[in-house]
């Protein structure tokens, strides 16, 4: 069955990014010129995904804001004559088929995605967490769909990671079957230092089956009080298949400060208008606090 639809939770706080996160959502911090959550927009409709539903939080209204149209500003452009800018704001509100709901209380992910079973309904779905972003010559999730299509269960997006932050993340144990591709075991959310099944960390990126729904509904929370999806996907691993897939790909993990820096710089040097004057700057600074 095709992968019609994408779930992206992006009701969290920000706690990191306090106070830039009080009034604004982390997700619309830009990335060179473009909202990070436009990445993962884009990410979600180049893979071939025809809806998505943005599980929103207080506070989250400038999300609506700019996936919408902006009539004022389309004219402004038009009598200007900036019509190369106009159309890649009107590219913005016409990208997806975009649904919001509003996550009533901060219960963790487990429970954002619960939210969207009446969106979801009957069929396997994409996640995609918006502290991450993947480059990469091919969308992540539409990887994860060509697996998700050979073999027929739930997917998840893993990394190798360092030891000293495996405990981050939710952390693999499992079989390699193929290139890449793990038969999932067991999987545990934020292993304690030695106490983690693998070096193998999920990273951001799912393909879930919608038997997920019925074990949210019971699921006791977890690690931090939370209703942790990591929780979930190890209980739909012991009644189905479900895989790990480790994609191809440059992974930003945008909700870290310096992850954030990162993507910024990186974006910017593979920008053609601005690397060259970006480059020679980094040059003269670099210089300035070695």
């Amino acid at each position: 069955m095709k992968i019609k639809k994408a779930v992206i939770p992006a009701a969290g706080f920000g706690t990191r990014f306090l106070p830039a996160t009080k009034a604004q959502p982390k997700e619309m911090f830009p990335i060179v010129d473009k909202p990070a959550l436009q990445y993962i927009v884009e990410e979600v409709v180049d893979s071939g995904i025809e809806e998505i539903l943005v599980i929103i939080g207080r506070n989250k209204e400038t999300i609506e804001n700019h996936f919408d149209r902006s009539i004022e500003l389309e004219l402004e452009l038009e009598r200007r004559g900036e019509l190369e800018l106009l159309e890649d704001i009107q590219r913005i509100s016409h990208m997806a088929k975009i649904h919001y709901i509003r996550q009533s209380q901060p219960l963790g992910l487990g429970h954002a995605i619960y939210c969207a079973r009446e969106f979801v309904g009957d069929e396997a779905f994409a996640v995609l967490l918006p502290d991450d972003i993947i480059y990469s010559s091919r969308p992540c999730i539409a990887q994860m769909i060509h697996i998700y299509d050979k073999y027929g269960g739930s997917v998840l997006g893993v990394k190798e990671m360092e030891d000293d932050i495996l405990c981050k993340y939710g952390n693999l144990q499992g079989e390699i079957i193929e290139d890449r591709v793990y038969r999932v075991d067991g999987l545990i959310e934020k292993p304690k230092i030695g106490e983690n099944y693998s070096n193998i960390s999920v990273l951001g990126r799912y393909i879930i089956t919608p038997a997920i729904f019925h074990i949210l509904e019971d699921l006791e929370p977890g690690i931090d009080g939370e209703i942790q999806l990591t929780d979930g996907l190890d209980r739909l691993a012991q009644i189905e298949d479900v895989y790990a897939y480790r994609f191809e790909g440059i992974r930003y993990d945008i909700g870290d400060k310096f992850g954030f820096l990162e993507a910024n710089v990186e974006f910017a040097l593979r920008d053609e208008e601005i690397r060259h004057r970006f480059i020679k700057y980094l040059d003269r600074v670099v210089k300035n606090y070695r």
